[in-house]
């Protein structure tokens, strides 16, 4: 797996998840999670102050951390430059591309669980619907909030069955894995450079080309929602003024 990690500012949630995300990949006894560039971490404009922490982190847990200032003056969000860039090394690598979002707090078997689905064949999941030749697109940790609890953004997962759910309804990337196979398939250069985010979009497009889904409803990872941005959560709290923002200032462009 090559695991990636988008972070913009909101320090003190994305160390905690960085912590949680290198043990887990010190948990996962396989040869290429011992290189360095097993995890990325995409720095996208966050302050010189949290850049220089994030700089210190690199060099004393050993992922790697592209700064994005570095390299573009495209404005933030850059998650379709991150996306672009990973789904590169992991196609150059031959390998699955994880994508944990840093208001994500993973366990320290999620990615050897999301790696196990895709490596074993379909007769030998717990899910409906799946042969010997499915094709897998997708894979997902299902998000809870601290008292375990399905939260945003699969609260439409709270009344499904089953530990993994073969689904065609939109995905996340707060906890996913996007299968090699899949990433040959579909060029993130044809993303819409108009848009801001693109995880519903490429779940929709995994489902076109023919992929499954799998949401794992018994493979759980905490989820802070909107930690890095925390204006969307005027969506509920005040929705005519997140909707005045969204609108006016072109924010959250799904």
């Amino acid at each position: 797996m090559l695991v990636i990690m988008p972070v913009k500012d909101s320090l003190d949630t994305a160390r905690e998840s960085i912590a949680a995300l290198t043990q887990a990949l010190s948990a996962h006894h396989s040869s290429l999670i011992t290189h360095r560039s097993s995890l990325i971490v995409y720095n996208d404009f966050s302050t010189p102050e949290n850049t220089a922490e994030l700089e210190r982190m690199s060099s004393e847990m050993g992922f790697e951390l592209v700064n994005w200032a570095d390299r573009t003056n495209h404005p933030s969000p850059n998650y379709r430059l991150t996306l672009q860039d990973a789904q590169q090394r992991a196609l150059e690598q031959g390998e699955h591309l994880v994508i944990v979002e840093s208001d994500v707090v993973v366990r320290p078997d999620t990615l050897q669980r999301l790696e196990s689905v895709v490596s074993v064949s379909g007769d030998q999941l717990n899910t409906k619907h799946l042969t010997l030749n499915t094709k897998i697109g997708m894979v997902a940790a299902v998000t809870v909030d601290t008292n375990g609890n399905i939260n945003f953004p699969y609260l439409y997962a709270q009344k499904m069955k089953g530990d993994i759910v073969d689904t065609h309804k939109r995905f996340s990337f707060c906890c996913t894995l996007l299968s090699n196979e899949f990433l040959k398939a579909f060029s993130f250069m044809q993303l819409d450079p108009e848009k801001s985010w693109y995880d519903v979009f490429i779940s929709h497009q995994s489902v076109a080309l023919g992929f499954h889904n799998l949401l794992m409803l018994d493979n759980a990872v905490l989820h802070k929602p909107h930690s890095s941005r925390p204006w969307k959560k005027l969506k509920y709290t005040n929705p005519i003024k997140y909707y005045w923002q969204k609108i006016t200032r072109k924010r959250d462009r799904i």
